[in-house]
């Protein structure tokens, strides 16, 4: 393995060595150098699912927990199946790469990043890194290595200088690449496609984990995908009985197509949202999402319901939320985080409306919050919602 630094925007550097994907030297760098905004998780397992979740395109991914990789990879837990062409996360840095023996017909996570040329650094003081990305906020960090045990001199400005001409994570339209390009009727997942149609969601794809789609079909609910650019008479001409709005990377106040377009299906066929697509329908209502210091990452966030008063856990990825302070009138708060009381879900008073922040679907992570889609059908049933 060889000597790699980890660089952050902020000028501190956390060294390791590389492995799956070679990052390259300072005066290697390109138009596409391994550059993404660094964000912590606090999952102990699951870095298969993460990686290849499509919300973290565009992201590094830090693993708080020092031991990765000991029960190796497999294909059919990948998260991209939809849109498989490569790993949506840019890199994955830990403390300590398993490399030891896996059970039969496991591959070790380092073969899975070299087969995926995903960027890898290993040997990293993560707890130092995880408590500055807490303490100043998530930012870019950038991969190089180097022939020398420190990065100095002009190795280092010329690590610095792409840094600081890579656009910021609220200034990159990442949703382009990890969306289906055309309308999928009845999109192929582990989960047979249901026989029987009892309803059909028009699910609109900003990264959708094949996840989702599983637990629609286990509910006998049929999916034509539409991709992120598909108008409100697209959907609305569509014959299918409600609109369904996924996760996805980035910033949502980039997407102000997707929010017109919803706000112009609203009312006229239930609408549900995930993660991104709470966001959207947040701002379709006229509320507002912001920027999260270091936002929620992995799968051990609790959130309260305020109708019951009920905890669960639940599993999370997002770095941008809506403004709880924001909520329109016509909206009541239907979860809330309860480690800073942050927004984590929201229903429309008189339409039917309704919304998450977090990942109901998990993969990885408790399926405490799997309940949601029921509630999503219930509604989408009978076209109404009530606390």
């Amino acid at each position: 393995m060889e000597k790699t630094f980890l660089v952050l925007s902020d000028g501190s550097i956390f060294s390791g060595y590389g492995f799956g994907k070679l990052a390259p030297k300072p005066s290697e760098l390109n138009a596409f150098p391994p550059i993404g905004e660094a964000v912590f998780n606090t999952s102990m397992t699951g870095y298969q699912e993460i990686l290849t979740d499509p919300s973290y395109h565009g992201q590094m991914v830090v693993m708080t927990y020092p031991h990765i990789g000991n029960y190796g990879c497999e294909e059919n837990l990948n998260e991209n199946a939809l849109c498989p062409q490569a790993i949506p996360a840019t890199a994955l840095v830990v403390h300590e790469l398993y490399d030891g023996p896996l059970p039969q017909g496991k591959t070790s996570l380092r073969s899975f990043m070299e087969k995926h040329e995903v960027y890898g650094i290993t040997g990293v003081d993560t707890r130092r890194l995880t408590l500055h990305l807490r303490d100043f906020g998530s930012c870019n960090a950038l991969l190089v290595r180097s022939d020398c045990s420190t990065l100095k001199g002009k190795e280092l400005i010329l690590a610095m200088k792409a840094l600081h001409a890579f656009p910021s994570i609220s200034e990159r339209d990442l949703i382009e690449g990890v969306s289906v390009k055309k309308i999928c009727v009845d999109p192929v997942v582990e989960i047979p496609i249901p026989e029987k149609e009892s309803l059909r969601f028009a699910v609109v794809d900003f990264g959708i984990k094949k996840s989702i789609i599983n637990e629609l079909y286990k509910r006998q609910v049929r999916v034509t995908l539409f991709p992120s650019s598909v108008t409100s008479e697209e959907i609305l001409n569509s014959g299918c009985s409600a609109m369904f709005l996924s996760n996805g990377p980035g910033d949502p106040a980039l997407l102000t197509h997707a929010v017109r377009m919803t706000k112009e299906v609203i009312g006229k066929l239930p609408v549900f949202g995930i993660c991104l697509g709470h966001q959207i329908i947040t701002c379709a209502l006229g509320g507002k999402t912001v920027k999260m210091k270091f936002g929620h990452h992995g799968a051990n966030h609790p959130v309260r319901d305020c109708v019951t008063g009920r905890t669960f856990v639940t599993s999370q990825n997002h770095g941008f939320m809506a403004d709880r302070e924001s909520l329109p009138p016509c909206t009541n708060q239907w979860f809330m985080n309860a480690n800073d009381n942050s927004n984590e879900g929201l229903i429309h008073t008189d339409l039917p409306v309704m919304s998450v922040q977090f990942h109901p679907e998990a993969s990885p992570g408790p399926h405490d919050g799997s309940w949601i889609f029921d509630r999503f059908l219930e509604v989408a049933k009978q076209g109404v919602t009530t606390l």
